[in-house]
């Protein structure tokens, strides 16, 4: 399927134990996070939805969804490599205490991933790859979900065109470090990263 997703999620833990069946939201804590990513904009809340639903958000919409070892958030802004997504991206990182983040943008339009990997508030792999561009950021150390799609690569091939695709490397990395399981799956205890509460926020 394409997908397309513009992604900060942060955990403090192993994602595989904190994200589980039963989380409870906090809204307060979703709306005291969504002023601190937009403080300069007039921020309406619109209710509650899936994290299916706000995965791709319009540029005026914001999801954030609260929880009491995590955060989710949605907002478009991440697809554009510039200070401000690197803010927000930041933003969520730090915004735990001892938390890990994966940062994930896939387009299906323009087939591409882009994905930050912080820990402690620090980032530690930034990695951007477009099918037609090949490799345009690789920076840190490799997460080990990577490794099999680089091995082409570092075996001599060339990366124009990207000799795998740009959406299963992001959401490997999305399955194996910021929900412990693949997004769209659901495991046997019943739960599904995609059925996650998040609030919705219009921006004006």
């Amino acid at each position: 399927m394409g997908w397309s997703v513009a992604l900060a999620c942060a955990s403090a833990g192993d994602p595989a134990e904190v994200f589980r069946p039963g989380l409870a939201p906090d809204p307060a804590a979703a709306a005291g996070l969504a002023r601190r990513l937009h403080p300069s904009a007039g921020l309406t809340e619109t209710g509650e939805t899936v994290l299916d639903f706000g995965l791709w958000p319009y540029e005026d919409e914001l999801f954030v969804g609260a929880f009491d070892r995590a955060l989710l958030v949605c907002d478009r802004r991440l697809f554009r490599p510039d200070d401000d997504a690197r803010r927000i991206a930041d933003t969520v990182a730090t915004a735990l205490p001892d938390a890990r983040c994966g940062v994930l943008v896939i387009n299906s339009v323009v087939p591409g991933c882009w994905f930050r990997w912080y820990t402690g508030g620090e980032l530690r792999r930034d990695v951007f790859v477009t099918a037609e561009d090949g490799v345009v950021v690789d920076q840190g150390a490799r997460l080990p979900a990577e490794y099999p799609f680089w091995k082409a690569i570092d075996e001599g091939e060339p990366d124009v065109p990207l000799p795998f695709a740009p959406e299963a490397f992001g959401l490997a990395l999305a399955e194996t470090h910021m929900f412990g399981r693949g997004i769209g799956e659901r495991g046997a205890d019943g739960f599904l990263p995609l059925e996650l509460p998040v609030r919705r926020f219009k921006l004006g």
